[in-house]
């Protein structure tokens, strides 16, 4: 859990209708990867740590029997409901829950996965848990945008979206201090992951990059909507300036792309897994 922060339930509050829209995707064919890794072809059961929407617990669940997604955030899981519903996804179910409630009654999985979500959790404890909760031979996946620039980045047909300009407006109305929930976060996210979840008894760390490399169209209410799913912009933080705020950046928007068209190229997806060793 990042350092001098105390997790409370509004830490995403109000996010979860931009969050499809606002996120990009991870790479294409990230789950096919993934599941030929894991040698995952339709069994064992699947566990989604922090799901949000479902967006990783939908696209891998039909390489699984089951596949279940435990999140606090009550409307992310309202999402999720809706997009399995419309996806028509039938072997995937929802659990309100903090990473530090499991093992939660949920039994036992082939793999348990945190989707950029980790770092939000006590992850000396939630490591360990995870690591009951996995049969023998199951695995630990751990999956996030890939933070390394492209080598060789594409050239963009409209502009790219004003992220220093945001993160400045942004911090005009919350401070100069991230802000997390009711807190703030002052030394930011914690790293560390590897020793962590190796310190839990996993082993035979694998790293596996996906790359993407596609460069897509971005609205100005997608990038609206980008701001609103991310917890330090989070829509409840601005209490009653939300409509000020949001006028402000779409003034912003304006300013940098007349016509509201924007244009990015996708992150690669990296994931890192271990095994539980076999008994």
């Amino acid at each position: 859990m990042p350092e001098g922060w105390q997790w409370d339930q509004t830490l995403f509050r109000g996010s979860a209708a931009y969050y499809d829209q606002g996120r990009l995707p991870y790479a294409p064919r990230y789950a096919a990867r993934l599941a030929g890794e894991l040698g995952q072809h339709g069994q064992g059961r699947l566990l989604d740590v922090g799901c949000g929407p479902g967006t990783v617990t939908l696209a891998l669940a039909p390489y699984f029997a089951e596949a279940v997604g435990v999140d606090p955030d009550p409307d992310m899981l309202v999402e999720a409901r809706r997009r399995a519903e419309g996806l028509g996804v039938r072997n995937a179910s929802w659990t309100e829950a903090r990473a530090e409630d499991l093992p939660a009654g949920l039994g036992l999985f082939r793999v348990v996965l945190f989707a950029q979500s980790f770092h939000w959790t006590d992850r000396e404890r939630v490591a360990a848990t995870a690591f009951e909760m996995i049969e023998p031979s199951g695995f630990f996946v751990h999956m996030s945008d890939l933070k390394e620039p492209p080598a060789n980045p594409l050239p963009l047909p409209h502009p790219a979206p004003p992220f220093e300009g945001i993160a400045a407006l942004v911090r005009t109305y919350l401070g100069a201090v991230r802000r997390a929930g009711q807190g703030v976060l002052r030394h930011g996210t914690q790293s560390g992951e590897r020793a962590i979840v190796e310190g839990a008894g996993f082993e035979g760390y694998q790293r596996l990059v996906v790359p993407s490399g596609a460069v897509v169209e971005r609205s100005a209410d997608d990038i609206v909507a980008w701001v609103f799913s991310r917890s330090d912009s989070a829509p409840h933080l601005y209490g009653e300036r939300l409509d000020e705020f949001e006028r402000d950046l779409r003034a912003l928007l304006r300013e940098v792309s007349p016509d509201g068209v924007f244009a990015e190229q996708l992150p690669g997806t990296e994931i890192w897994y271990w095994r539980k060793p076999p008994e």
